[in-house]
């Protein structure tokens, strides 16, 4: 139900992708990508950088909140949240990668924990929900860098 552009092509193939797409070996490499970057993300909470991103974002706190790593008894909203956890994890620099250059989890796990856990408490996600939205945010960020032209021509230019 998406036109046979590129765009709906990609669209089709993320729209249909579903918990029974998850093989076990996908299942497996996920859950590693992601205890490594929840590694790197509390290691680099510690950073100068994640510190002062921290403290700014204080000024956004409010009641529908996720969870800052490393920080129990602070919290801000998913956007906010995402982004901090983020920087955590770029700024050691030692997240997973892909060639071109892009790290695919430190900018899909962030977002999908803190959005995990903005939900209602009656409509929490399983963790096999969790696992599919990770995947699907690796799928998107692999697609999009195989039709970046930019991306394809970084090797060349360094």
């Amino acid at each position: 139900f998406f036109p046979q552009t590129i765009t709906g092509n990609f669209a089709s193939v993320i729209h249909g992708l579903n918990a029974n797409h998850l093989t076990d070996q996908v299942i497996q490499r996920s859950k590693r990508m992601i205890l490594d970057t929840l590694g790197v993300g509390l290691l680099g909470t510690s950073t100068e950088v994640c510190h002062k991103v921290t403290q700014y974002s204080k000024i956004y706190s409010s009641d529908i909140s996720s969870t800052i790593w490393g920080h129990l008894d602070f919290r801000l909203p998913p956007l906010y949240a995402a982004f901090v956890n983020g920087v955590a994890v770029h700024s050691m620099d030692f997240d997973d990668t892909w060639h071109p250059a892009t790290h695919p989890s430190g900018a899909v796990l962030p977002a999908v924990i803190a959005l995990s856990e903005a939900f209602p408490q009656k409509k929490k996600i399983s963790g096999l929900d969790l696992l599919l939205a990770f995947n699907v945010g690796i799928e998107v960020q692999g697609r999009l860098l195989r039709f970046s032209s930019e991306a394809r021509n970084i090797p060349k230019r360094y």
